[in-house]
């Protein structure tokens, strides 16, 4: 897989509306560290992961509002250890993802 930066990148450099999610905090068990990216089109296309399960897709669905309006958004997600599993997650925690619309 590529990095999602670079992705982004060229997707933008094609003439395609960009969101950029980032993991900025991230508290107890997290999929993946502070610091990952997810980039999304503006068709629903991603690469890259913030999280997994119901997270990574309700990112995405965040990513197409901040596509279309412009303004970036912090997202929090949390799930006890007990429950993680019902939601598709493998682990229970806290994580921040800020999504930003690339220009």
């Amino acid at each position: 897989m590529d990095d999602p930066l670079t992705i982004a990148e060229q997707w933008s450099e094609a003439g395609h509306q960009v969101a950029l999610a980032t993991v900025v905090d991230t508290w107890g068990s997290a999929p993946r560290p502070t610091g990952s990216h997810l980039v999304i089109d503006e068709g629903g296309r991603f690469e890259g992961s913030v999280s997994g399960g119901c997270v990574e897709g309700a990112v995405v669905a965040e990513a197409m509002d901040v596509i279309e309006t412009g303004k970036p958004q912090m997202l929090e997600f949390g799930v006890a250890d007990e429950t993680a599993w019902e939601v598709g997650l493998s682990c229970g925690g806290t994580i921040r993802v800020y999504v930003e619309k690339v220009t």
